[in-house]
């Protein structure tokens, strides 16, 4: 109270960054996480909400607002009329959270059900649990695809200064390669020792214990890319991950459209097209930054882009949660009820030297994973975070901050 004495105005403020940066500031790391608290914040410290010349509402229903009362028991008695378990609105989060939170706790519920069910009893229809889970591992097995030939990517695809992209795919066909040789090789062990004919390693018994209950074995996760999928889904999304791949060498050069969401690491994609733009116009790459154009006119990318962009890249295969993109508008706008994702449509990414961006615009985070949350790797690079969309909207940008809108490369299922 001194401190605020001492301004012949109050300074909203500064109180916002006493109190999200510093008091705050020490324990929350993630600067996506830091501009949340204070947008969250500023809901609450400002004029508005103490000007006294109209109740200030804290939310869009008007549910929770800020009382105008003088005494402790009045204030008292407004906080026991609001509802015992808040409505979302009041984080400022659509209604749609709701779904997802008790989604979230249906899945957690089933799947700790699932780790206690045994694998030494029956697969439901006679079988035991070893024939069930070498039935498994012999489909996986049949369906695996052959590592990608890297003396033919090689030639294909040399390195070359002009076209970056070039050790672009030859470094996600090695990271596959690692990961289809794994696969390859634990899936053949395992079976063997489940027929008794090699030692059942305890890697081996915690790879078809992952198998029998549908979850992804922890030595190929290690060597795939991030996902939290089951395993019924991730091995599609694998076997479409590598046909992308493979399309790419059969055609020898760069396609005119990506698939973003195929890309094992989706950072080095970026920079690599950076780089291109860089050495083809003889720019300086730090004072580039992309700018994205949101191809909504665009219903079937791979059979409509045919021919890549003169400058930067084509891509597809987002998703966005806590908001959507309109069509009609060419904006963000609110979450259509009961629909918890939507995909985005195409966007051209397009390097552009020092550009400044448009502060109505709303940065919405994109994260290869649900989860939001990741490691920094020895590069710099996030295990999971991705980089910034710069998306136009007619709401305040600190609505879809409130609302926790992010777009992700891939969803649950």
């Amino acid at each position: 109270m001194l401190f605020v004495n001492k301004y012949k105005d109050v300074p909203y403020k500064v109180l916002n960054f006493l109190g999200a940066q510093i008091n705050y500031g020490g324990r929350v790391t993630d600067d996506k996480d830091k501009l949340l608290i204070s947008t969250i914040l500023a809901t609450y410290i400002c004029p508005e909400a103490v000007d006294g010349r109209e109740q200030y509402k804290y939310s869009a229903s008007g549910l929770y607002f800020a009382p105008s009362s003088d005494t402790v028991e009045d204030f008292v008695e407004h906080i026991r009329s609001l509802p015992l378990y808040p409505m979302p609105e009041a984080f400022g989060l659509h209604d749609n959270c709701n779904i997802t939170c008790a989604q979230d706790e249906a899945f957690k519920l089933l799947l700790g059900m699932q780790s206690m069910v045994s694998s030494g009893g029956g697969g439901g229809d006679g079988k035991s649990a070893d024939d069930v889970m070498d039935a498994t591992a012999a489909s996986v097995q049949d369906k695996l695809p052959k590592p990608f030939p890297l003396d033919v990517c090689e030639q294909k695809f040399p390195t070359r200064y002009e076209e970056s992209m070039n050790t672009v795919v030859k470094q996600e066909c090695l990271r596959y390669n690692k990961l289809l040789t794994t696969m390859d090789s634990s899936l053949k062990a395992f079976r063997q020792a489940i027929k008794g004919l090699i030692v059942m390693t305890a890697e081996l018994e915690e790879l078809g214990k992952s198998i029998f209950i549908n979850e992804v074995p922890e030595m190929w996760s290690k060597k795939g890319p991030l996902s939290l999928k089951p395993l019924s889904s991730w091995f599609p999304d694998i076997l479409a991950r590598v046909a992308f791949f493979q399309n790419w060498n059969d055609l020898g050069r760069t396609p005119p459209v990506h698939w973003i969401s195929g890309i094992f690491f989706p950072q080095a994609f970026f920079t690599g097209a950076m780089q291109n733009y860089a050495r083809k116009h003889g720019e300086e790459i730090d004072l580039l930054s992309f700018s994205q154009k949101v191809m909504d006119n665009i219903v079937n990318p791979k059979r409509e882009l045919i021919v890549p962009p003169e400058d930067g890249v084509y891509i597809y295969g987002l998703f966005m949660e806590g908001a959507r993109w309109d069509n009609s508008t060419h904006m963000v706008q609110e979450s259509e009820p009961k629909v918890l994702f939507t995909e985005l449509p195409s966007l051209w990414f397009l390097p552009v030297k020092d550009r400044k961006p448009n502060p109505k615009d709303y940065r919405c985070p994109t994260y290869k994973v649900l989860s939001r949350k990741g490691t920094l790797l020895t590069t710099g690079h996030s295990t999971n975070f991705v980089l910034y969309l710069e998306l136009p909207t007619d709401k305040a940008v600190a609505k879809w901050i409130k609302a926790g809108v992010a777009s992700f490369l891939a969803l649950k299922h």
